[in-house]
């Protein structure tokens, strides 16, 4: 019996890291997940509503710190761990297990939800991972390229969006079904001009349409953490006078989906979710398609749409041409389970290559601290990253400072706003672009 410890930390990464992990077989895998505490962690609710659907239970994430994750890989002896956290934190994990751990688990690492088209940093942060998880054909083109068009030999490998595997595609029947579904994202649209006027036409929409819910679908409440943070919350654009059929609320999407009569979204990846589950689908182009809006990847789906399908309620089915090359392939074609037993295999044989790390920065282990304090912030409590923050904090302030007079710098950012390519994480490169 091999031994796989999966490392998360934000909804969405707990959400994918718990679903993949629950396909492994159990005769062969002992898998346990560890929520890393950071500043993104999720909540107990979110990891209760991620969690859910999944082999493990509402309380099978415990929280650690990172010195504690090395600590168990140490001495228990994993086979491998699967990093499914956001980018900040997965270069700091990586890199730790990397340094301290012998002999080295295998590393498995990757992107949940749309990771098209792709970014550099999503590499960039872990190149020294051995596997490095995708989920359709088209990403899996799309980041070779990059990778091979920047010098870099990531093993990429396969897997189904693992939420996909679980949904019966029985046909569409609207009868019990109640609600319009609208996916909210943090930080798509960004501006607060943008996400105002949808929570309007909204309110339009569940004007029109008294005997239907129209629901903002949230990933968090009030004072709740996201993998990114969400400047402009849905539920304080809505209007107090709004249709009382007009409702936030959180919760698992497949309890949404199940109610739904269409769903909405400007790009979020619970859309490929919705196709499974032949719900009716609109991907709003109102504001847009594009890289920086993350949905260029449903040009040729037949969803897009405007304001104008929105209220009048005109949702569409996938187009069948766009499917197979695009999250639905077969799921014969997937290999991640193979490539992770051979990796496992070398591992047992002593032959697990290390890979370079990507990062060549100056200053070695003051810099790792740098970078680790920076990911982790108050949850880094080492004396080395207490020392790199006295060092490094005030640079930043004072370059950033010179920056602004130039005209050169935006403001100060903390780690987790660098963007990473992939749903989540690609949101955060309309706020830094628009901020």
């Amino acid at each position: 019996m091999r031994r796989l410890l999966g490392v998360v930390d934000s909804d969405s990464y707990v959400k994918w890291g718990a679903a993949l992990l629950s396909h492994l077989p159990s005769d062969e895998w002992d898998v346990e997940l560890v929520t890393v505490e950071s500043r993104l962690a999720a909540s107990e609710s979110q990891l209760g509503s991620a969690l859910a659907g999944s082999a493990f239970g509402p309380d099978a994430a415990p929280r650690a710190t990172l010195q504690q994750i090395v600590e168990k890989l140490s001495s228990e002896g994993h086979d491998a761990v699967f990093v499914s956290t956001s980018g900040a934190v997965s270069e700091a994990v990586i890199t730790e297990v990397t340094q301290k751990v012998r002999p080295r688990p295998v590393i498995m690492t990757g992107l949940p939800g749309i990771s098209s088209p792709p970014k550099y940093k999503g590499l960039f942060r872990r190149a020294q991972a051995d596997l490095f998880v995708l989920h359709s054909h088209r990403e899996i083109r799309e980041y070779q390229a990059l990778a091979a068009s920047r010098g870099m030999t990531h093993n990429f490998v396969l897997a189904t969006l693992p939420f996909l595997e679980h949904v019966d595609e029985h046909e569409f029947d609207a009868a019990g079904r109640d609600s319009i579904v609208f996916a909210a994202q943090p930080g798509v649209p960004w501006t607060l001009d943008d996400r105002q006027a949808l929570v309007d036409k909204l309110v339009e929409t569940a004007a029109a349409h008294p005997g239907l819910r129209v629901v903002i679908k949230v990933r968090a409440q009030a004072g709740e953490r996201q993998t990114h943070r969400e400047k402009y919350p849905y539920a304080e654009l809505v209007p107090k006078n709004a249709p009382k059929n007009l409702v936030v609320e959180g919760g698992a999407m497949s309890d949404h989906l199940a109610r739904a009569v269409g769903f909405l979204t400007v790009s979020s990846t619970a859309a490929i979710e919705a196709i499974a589950a032949r719900v009716p689908s609109l991907v709003l182009d109102h504001f847009g398609v594009s890289a920086e809006l993350i949905n260029l990847v449903f040009t040729g789906s037949g969803l897009l749409g405007g304001f104008d399908d929105l209220v009048a309620a005109r949702f569409h089915a996938v187009d069948p041409s766009w499917r197979q090359d695009n999250y639905f392939h077969p799921v014969s074609d997937n290999d991640w389970q193979q490539q992770l037993d051979a990796m496992a295999t070398l591992r047992d044989l002593g032959e697990l290559s290390e890979r370079p790390a990507q990062r060549q920065s100056r200053g070695g282990a003051i810099r790792r601290a740098w970078d680790r304090k920076r990911a982790f912030g108050p949850y880094d409590r080492t004396l080395s990253g207490y020392a790199a923050a006295a060092i490094g904090y005030p640079v930043l302030i004072v370059r950033d400072a010179l920056g602004s007079l130039r005209g050169t710098s935006g403001p100060l950012r903390s780690a987790d706003d660098e963007s990473d390519g992939n749903e989540s994480d690609g949101e955060v490169t309309t706020r830094a672009s628009r901020a």
